[in-house]
């Protein structure tokens, strides 16, 4: 496999009171910034999903594409912007990893976890799991579905992950939540305080 990457930030934060979440302070660096540094290095190249003015990403000098589908229809059109790029600009990759952009403390190793799945289990998609729970926002997509994922999300109006990932054969990956869960996502101001106290408590 050759794996790009793309960091879905195309929500509106509504539990956040609005704006991007990524953009919020955790140990004085964006959430951002902590995502990047996990993210980059488990994929051949990096992309970040958002709408609205891209100028305010500036800053991380990444590929930036928005949702082909209108109207904020969630993780999987950002996923489906992803599988288009990567169609146009890197005809070398095989398949998309989706990270997103709330989770500061995802797995390093979370791309080589699912791409196993994938590989050695017969499976067409996977997506991580910790504690007895699934998290599709962190998947694993074959560049080869996405004209499915299209008339899906334009024909049938599809916006659940998990929905879309049912009609496949889908490995569900577990990893670790220790010391922390590491699908730990900050979705209010409540979650960025714990955040902060996760941080503290993790080794350098």
């Amino acid at each position: 496999m050759t794996i790009a990457g793309v960091l879905l930030a195309g929500g509106l934060a509504r539990r956040m009171g609005g704006g991007d979440k990524g953009m919020r302070l955790l140990g004085g660096r964006p959430i951002l910034d902590w995502v990047i540094e996990r993210a980059r290095p488990q994929v051949a190249a990096l992309a970040l999903n958002a709408n609205g003015d891209p100028s305010r990403f500036a800053a991380w000098h990444l590929p930036l594409i928005a949702d082909g589908v209108p109207g904020f229809a969630g993780p999987l059109a950002g996923v489906l912007a992803a599988l288009d790029w990567v169609a146009a600009a890197m005809e070398s990759a095989t398949h998309v990893a989706s990270f997103a952009t709330d989770a500061p403390f995802l797995p390093r190793d979370l791309v080589a976890g699912l791409a196993a799945a994938v590989a050695d289990g017969g499976y067409d998609l996977a997506c991580a799991a910790s504690e007895g729970r699934n998290h599709p926002v962190f998947g694993l997509w074959p560049v080869a579905l996405r004209h499915d994922l299209r008339r899906a999300l334009a024909e049938e109006g599809l916006r659940k992950v998990e929905l879309w990932a049912a009609r496949y054969r889908l490995a569900v990956v577990a990893f670790p939540a220790a010391p922390v869960d590491p699908f730990f996502n900050v979705n209010e101001p409540a979650d960025l305080a714990a955040a902060e106290r996760l941080l503290a408590a993790l080794p350098a």
